[in-house]
């Protein structure tokens, strides 16, 4: 049996091919490629801002996507350049559904905002985005579709019924958590009740947002 010879050398290739120094360019060539390419990737891999929630109950990562949802991220991002989460809580907590924060300190007063964001759910699907899965982010708002400002919440399962739809504005994901999930497990599993204006659903030992910051 034959087995295939050895690479020839680029003297060998000279005599029935380009030359070595045809050869050679076209190596580098490749190389300056893949070297180039190397270092696009993980430039690519961080386009999307990310942002760092140091809680009471520890660290979570979530990662925004301006662009799917761009005026719900630049509202949100405002906020944690502002540090206007730090010092506030999640005030609503339901297991098997969702943890609620952004908009109460840790008196229970709910802490003034600025105008509301447009309501971009159906636009950031149509471009790709994210459903109301586990891990995601997305936008409180009250029963008007246009009224989100502060406040945020992180799907703790798949919520479908929260999605856009022809018939329903739904709330808007703009992101989802990138690491420390099993923060935010821990968060919703915590004992509530009745707490400040709440009648329900208030973690009885608060949860805390020491720092909200952009990390990229």
């Amino acid at each position: 049996m034959k087995f295939p010879r050895p690479l020839a050398t680029f003297r060998q290739l000279s005599k029935v091919g380009p030359s070595v120094n045809t050869l050679r360019r076209a190596w580098l060539a490749a190389a300056t490629i893949t070297c180039l390419i190397s270092l696009a990737g993980p430039a690519l891999a961080q386009g999307a801002p990310k942002v760092k929630f140091v809680t009471s109950e520890g660290d979570f990562v979530v990662e925004v996507y301006p662009d799917k949802a761009p005026k719900t991220v630049e509202n949100f991002l405002q906020y944690v350049k502002d540090k206007y989460y730090d010092g506030t809580i999640f005030h609503r907590v339901i297991n098997n559904f969702m943890v609620q924060g952004g908009g109460f300190d840790a008196s229970y007063a709910q802490k003034p905002t600025r105008a509301p964001v447009v309501h971009e759910g159906r636009e950031a699907l149509a471009k790709g985005g994210d459903k109301n899965v586990l891990g995601t982010l997305a936008m409180a708002r009250t029963n008007e579709p246009n009224s989100a400002s502060s406040q945020f919440f992180i799907n703790v399962k798949d919520n479908d019924f929260l999605n856009p739809t022809p018939q329903s504005y739904g709330y808007t994901v703009f992101g989802k958590v990138v690491s420390g999930m099993d923060v935010v497990n821990k968060i919703k599993s915590v004992p509530t009740g009745a707490a400040g204006p709440f009648r329900s659903d208030v973690p009885k030992t608060p949860i805390l947002i020491k720092s909200a910051t952009l990390v990229n």
